[in-house]
């Protein structure tokens, strides 16, 4: 029988987007069977209380889960601390884990594909399974369930302990690495961003635990399990949000949720293809598009 792993959903100041996002937790196959701990970060300062004190009122509502835990900070960690210390406790306990922040809605059949990656490819040379997958168009004709990619993604998200307890949160070879061109266009097979982004989290202009994620995963050489059809979006752009603002270059395809059983293969090929539709998400050209379409 499947052991299925804990949730931990990161819950701050959004009461709306927290409520859609449990919601659409609640409606998963697997619910009822899941354990979710949920990590309520605290205010920045006492105007900020309020909002908080009102995700944590409803937070004490929520069931239709196995179990409910909520874990209260009495100071704001903000994001990056909340996650990196929120998972380092859950996934050392139970061995894996399946992570949400309060702005992504999730398919029917969510838990169902994440469990099912992360009992299959333990074990193997893959860093994380992802939950998110673009709408790349060669995956309208793809045939396979899942498929592979060299960046990981922030957006409802599974690893394993031994991936997680390892990651070089510190950067350690940072200095090596920006003297090296090649090491950099290699870092850059995910997306033309992401030394820029590497390079701003070092120089303390951002707090980003996912660039140092996926930073981690470039060096280890380890790949990401995507979904053909994707069983998350975001509903966390605009004004409000503290990390991601107005774009369209992450609008997908939500899955109907009706598959619930997936096929993997024991030793999956990267299609170059998707690889290279993946990539130019990320481009210049399409993050200057976002910039003027909104």
């Amino acid at each position: 029988m499947l052991k299925l792993a804990p949730i931990c959903l990161f819950t701050y100041n959004r009461l709306k987007e927290t409520r859609q996002t449990v919601d659409a937790l609640q409606n998963n196959y697997l619910a009822g069977e899941s354990e979710l701990f949920i990590f309520s970060d605290g205010p920045k300062d006492e105007k900020g209380f309020s909002k908080v004190k009102e995700v944590r009122d409803y937070l004490k509502t929520v069931e239709g889960f196995r179990n409910v835990s909520i874990i209260e900070s009495k100071e704001n960690k903000g994001l990056a601390n909340s996650i990196i210390d929120g998972v380092s406790e859950i996934i050392e306990k139970y061995g894996k884990v399946i992570v949400l922040e309060d702005d992504l809605i999730t398919s029917p059949n969510f838990l169902d594909f994440m469990n099912q990656s992360l009992e299959f490819y333990k074990n193997r040379n893959i860093f994380s399974i992802s939950g998110y997958s673009f709408n790349l168009p060669s995956l309208n004709s793809y045939q396979q369930d899942f498929y592979l990619g060299y960046r990981a993604f922030s957006w409802g998200w599974g690893t394993w302990n031994d991936v997680w307890e390892n990651v070089d949160w510190e950067v350690k070879g940072y200095h090596t690495f920006i003297k090296s061109a090649k090491q950099q266009k290699r870092f850059m097979r995910g997306g033309s961003d992401m030394p820029r982004m590497l390079k701003k989290q070092i120089n303390g202009k951002i707090d980003s635990w996912a660039i140092r994620w996926c930073y981690d995963q470039f060096q280890k050489d380890m790949l990401t399990i995507f979904p053909r059809v994707s069983k998350v979006k975001s509903i966390g752009f605009g004004k409000s949000a503290t990390h991601t603002k107005q774009t369209k270059r992450f609008d997908t395809i939500l899955d109907d949720g009706s598959q619930r059983s997936f096929v993997f293969d024991e030793f999956p090929k990267i299609h170059l293809e998707l690889i290279k539709e993946f990539k130019k998400r990320f481009s210049i050209m399409n993050r200057l598009k976002d910039r003027f379409t909104w």
